[in-house]
């Protein structure tokens, strides 16, 4: 067993370590607690804050008490979810969907001004006839063009004539083709 002189030492040690590490100066004063001083010290600090932490958990214990009378009171009122309900939605987007696609195709653009521009339509356009539909990477690298110049062109191409759509499985793929012209 330790003595009471080596529990004693082994106390002043470890104080001693501790102010080490805390860099204490030695013009600091030094303070000695006991146990019951700093129980005092702390409850005074921490009392204030645990009313107001009770006051603050009752308050939302209350608002969510009333949000939940709130949420039963709309579960009785309100129809829930059903599958028909989920395909009237889906229909419904389907709908304006299409009606945009008509607005979109009745939108033209300026005719394309200059030589070097209207070439590159005309091969665009000779190239969709001889291929069919072409991923305009392939059409950038069959003109020479950058992205940056296809994405420029793409927005002079007539919409009634030229469709842009994402390729089926990869919606990072934009594939140009010709429309079917009815006559």
């Amino acid at each position: 067993m330790l003595t009471l002189i080596e529990v004693a030492n082994a106390r002043i040690n470890s104080f001693a370590h501790v102010a080490q590490q805390a860099e204490v100066s030695p013009e600091e004063p030094i303070f000695v607690l006991t146990g019951s001083q700093l129980q005092e010290i702390v409850t005074r600090a921490v009392l204030p804050l645990q009313a107001e932490l009770q006051d603050r958990i009752e308050a939302l214990e209350g608002m969510v008490e009333f949000q939940g009378k709130e949420i039963k009171a709309l579960r009785v009122t309100q129809p829930g979810i059903t599958a028909s309900r989920v395909d009237d939605a889906f229909e419904a987007i389907n709908d304006i969907d299409e009606h945009l696609a008509r607005i979109d195709r009745t939108r033209t653009t300026a005719p394309p001004q200059g030589s070097k521009t209207i070439a590159r339509i005309a091969k665009i356009d000779q190239v969709l006839k001889d291929r069919g539909s072409t991923t305009l990477k392939e059409l950038e690298r069959i003109l020479k063009i950058s992205p940056r110049e296809m994405s420029r062109l793409v927005e002079k191409l007539d919409k009634r004539r030229f469709e842009l759509h994402s390729r089926p499985g990869d919606n990072r793929e934009r594939v140009l083709r010709l429309k079917v012209q009815i006559r």
